[in-house]
């Protein structure tokens, strides 16, 4: 059976890069397998989520090139999580409880004070119809918790291997709120069943709450689906990314100039025993993704890894990719050039610059103790420049000044290009012509 997987974010904020991992690792497998990937926006929280916030997250996975088969928002959804709440109320696995969020906290101090789990002790179910009404004429709404079995969940995770969560552990979890909205639990379970999804693929810290929503799977009548849980993202300092994750949005990463498969080429292998390198497609990706790969330690992501990456990337892109980009910004673009300049760059906006230093007028850096040298070299430059230009000529300054390695090349280099390094200067004095490299050489804006 082909696999139906789903990634589910709420459009309460900005896409990141712990979010994108999660996608790109139901994404590879969906498509590996010829599977379905589905796009399921989590919106049960109305007051928070906004169509701003869907709209952006589907503009960021169209850019990273995680296309979905299917989408749908659960704010549609209601109906079917309702039904659900009743049949489960009906068969008394759901229950009422009138705690205040303060008697709860109260509850759960004294339990650690005994050097108990401060799970939920139930004494909601020891509320007779006379206590009910009591509290309801108080003005007390009840929240409903889903009544665990006290067994062991038992499962074969595609990436931790056996798990067993005993849920006599677990608090019930509650499943609606006192204000009758849903939490995640219901209606993701009710979703997953409806849209058979087959395989669960998410971050480890869903573990606890998979025992738990197996026993909801099974008092819904529904296949409990495969899961997998991938470690968690942390930085390259170990630590988690939670406090640095605004800066970690698309939105932010694409504002900066990192390519969409520089992101996912790293994301896709931290983690993993694949080497981390640029990868020229999603369909690569996709043919090396495995489950197997993916270690239990935290996967490390580090912003300047992604910016070799990223650099890499370019330097292997064709200039046929980048054409359309780098007439956006303004750039001359031809082969020449392209082929020049990539293996300088991190990120594409870096083709600005040294469209700049071969097209626009400009001086370039001369020491004062290299003016004569440089006047001295304009005078010997051929006007026919081609890439064997540059050997030629130097060899001639070498034989005839007393300039020879770093002295002879480093100001040269400066004088033409105004930078210490950069691209071959074989293939760059061509493209600026005779006309301009004299002027420089001799301090004039050329």
């Amino acid at each position: 059976m082909k696999p139906i997987v789903r990634f589910a974010p709420s459009p309460t904020g900005k896409l990141h890069v712990g979010n994108v991992r999660t996608a790109l690792m139901n994404w590879l497998f969906a498509r590996e397998q010829g599977g379905t990937f589905i796009l399921r926006i989590d919106d049960t929280d109305v007051e928070r989520s906004t169509k701003a916030y869907e709209d952006g997250l589907k503009e960021d996975l169209n850019w990273l090139g995680l296309n979905w088969d299917k989408t749908f928002n659960q704010s549609d959804r209601f109906d079917l999580y309702k039904s659900a709440a009743d049949d489960l109320e009906a068969r008394g696995l759901i229950y009422p409880c009138y705690e205040t969020s303060e008697e709860l906290d109260r509850q759960r101090k004294i339990l650690r004070a005994q050097g108990k789990p401060p799970i939920y002790n139930r004494d909601a179910l020891e509320l007779t119809a006379e206590d009910i009404a009591k509290l309801e004429a108080e003005g007390r709404k009840p929240h409903w918790r889903f009544k665990l079995s006290g067994k062991a969940a038992e499962w074969e995770d595609m990436v931790r291997g056996p798990q067993r969560v005993e849920t006599s552990s677990l608090s019930d979890p509650v499943l609606i709120r006192a204000d009758g909205s849903y939490l995640y639990t219901l209606p993701s379970v009710v979703d997953d069943i409806d849209a058979e999804i087959t395989h669960v693929i998410r971050g480890e810290d869903h573990v606890t709450n998979s025992g738990a929503q197996i026993e909801i799977f099974e008092a819904l009548g529904g296949p409990v689906p495969t899961f997998a849980h991938t470690p968690l993202l942390v930085g390259k300092d170990g630590k988690g990314l939670s406090k640095r994750l605004g800066s970690l949005s698309m939105d932010q990463l694409r504002e900066q100039g990192i390519e969409p498969l520089a992101i996912c080429s790293l994301l896709g292998k931290i983690g993993t025993s694949d080497p981390i390198e640029a990868r020229q497609s999603l369909d690569i990706l996709k043919d090396e993704f495995a489950f197997s790969k993916i270690g239990r330690a935290p996967a490390r992501f580090d912003e300047e890894e992604l910016e070799l990456i990223n650099s890499r990337l370019l330097n292997d892109t064709p200039f046929a990719v980048v054409k359309d980009r780098l007439d956006a910004f303004g750039v001359p673009a031809t082969e020449d050039f392209w082929n020049l300049v990539r293996a300088n760059l991190t990120k594409l906006g870096d083709a600005v610059g040294w469209s700049t230093v071969i097209h626009a007028p400009m001086s370039g850096q001369i020491a004062e103790e290299d003016k004569d040298f440089c006047k001295e070299a304009a005078e010997y430059l051929p006007d026919d420049l081609h890439p064997e230009t540059w050997g030629e000529w130097t060899t001639v300054l070498k034989q005839n000044t007393d300039r020879k390695g770093k002295t002879l090349f480093l100001p040269l280099r400066l004088a033409l290009s105004g930078r210490r390094r950069g691209p071959e200067m074989d293939k760059l004095l061509p493209l600026l012509g005779a006309e301009r490299a004299r002027a420089r050489l001799r301090g004039e804006v050329g």
